[in-house]
């Protein structure tokens, strides 16, 4: 194989060597905000998971590629991610399930990426300055500097109108309780996982629709619930969405996840910021208040909700344990709540799904 050099330059002009993988456009050029996962499996469904429309994904975990892929395990449609930043790349796949190995996954989905750079040195680069504007590729090092420059990140841009479905559509578990049927939950799609639509498929058929759908819309639908599932970019910049969940409110139990949690705090007055560099990985620490037991969760987010600014309608039930950020919220006078990590997992531990068993018994209560 002809390996062909590359470079990764950072928007302050930090640059790192490495060579080309995965699809390669033809100017040479990806432009993206890098961010760092830390997970040590489930990289597929890292890289179609939609939150990382606008984003340049660094794997902490030093080899990847080394199970290949399955399509089962696949987040969504497509990758929406810019592309990817790895230090080894595996050439041989070992995995029964498999049916490509990542770099022909890359290929066939339009994805570039860059092995071989030291993700230990990028990594602390951004934990110490910060998730920022990047670039990289085959082109020569000034035109991947100018592409860093100009490349605007995720700041003030609704990222969710590139992911969210473009018609509704129904999805419903074969192997869910028969019961469980009877039951029916609108989605919200700002950019929904698979693997949290099969488990909202296990408790109602769920109709999917798209993120500019009315409140009015939702309602005609009489629905028993109304998710909020979890997507890219600012929260502030989602156009209409928060202003749908705050007509919804006290109408219908609600449950957000990630992104949907953060427009639920906004549709209840909240206010969200950014975070320095995020919070992407399956290893994160988070206690649930009411219990005290702390769950070891999946996340992959930049935003979180400003406690201060729902204090008035709204309790913390989850705070992580690393940074103290909101994880969780429940509002006081009407059924809804939310979390910000991501209790399907997909990849991840599962110490948090009875989150959807208590979105069920939160219908039953309100049917």
């Amino acid at each position: 194989m002809t390996v062909q050099e590359a470079l990764l330059v950072l928007a302050d002009g930090t640059t790192f060597e490495g060579e080309a993988i995965g699809a390669q456009p033809p100017s040479g050029v990806t432009g993206g905000e890098v961010v760092f996962n830390t997970v040590l499996t489930g990289y597929q469904e890292v890289i179609t998971d939609p939150s990382y429309a606008g984003q340049i994904i660094t794997f902490t975990y030093p080899h990847i590629g080394n199970y290949g892929v399955a399509e089962h395990d696949n987040e969504s449609r497509r990758p929406h991610c810019r592309g990817v930043v790895i230090r080894d790349l595996a050439r041989r796949r070992s995995n029964w399930r498999s049916d490509d190995d990542l770099d022909g996954f890359l290929r066939r989905n339009g994805i570039a990426g860059i092995a071989g750079i030291d993700t230990r040195r990028l990594t602390r680069h951004i934990r110490e300055a910060g998730a920022m504007p990047g670039a990289f590729g085959t082109a020569d090092q000034a035109t991947l500097a100018r592409a860093a420059a100009e490349e605007p990140g995720t700041d003030g841009r609704d990222l969710v109108r590139e992911v969210t479905c473009a018609e509704p559509y129904t999805f419903s578990s074969p192997s869910a309780a028969r019961g469980s049927r009877s039951k029916r939950v609108v989605a919200y799609d700002l950019g929904i996982k698979t693997t949290i639509l099969r488990h909202l498929g296990e408790i109602a058929t769920v109709e999917v629709v798209p993120a500019s759908t009315p409140a009015e819309a939702v309602l005609e639908r009489a629905p028993d619930g109304v998710f909020l599932s979890n997507g890219p970019g600012d929260p502030s910049a989602v156009a209409g969405v928060a202003g749908s969940v705050g007509e919804l409110l006290g109408k219908l139990p609600i449950f957000g996840i990630c992104l949907g949690h953060q427009l639920l705090a906004t549709a209840i007055g909240g206010r969200t910021y950014k975070l320095p560099f995020g919070h992407h990985g399956g290893n994160h620490p988070v206690r649930r208040l009411r219990t005290g037991a702390v769950e070891i969760t999946s996340q992959n987010h930049n935003y979180a909700v400003d406690e201060d600014s729902i204090a008035s309608v709204a309790d913390v039930t989850h705070r992580n344990l690393n940074d103290g950020v909101v994880e969780g919220i429940r509002v006081r006078d009407v059924p809804a709540f939310g979390v910000q990590y991501h209790p399907e997992a997909g990849p991840g531990p599962h110490d948090a799904r009875y989150l959807f068993a208590l979105f069920d018994e939160l219908m039953e209560e309100h049917r």
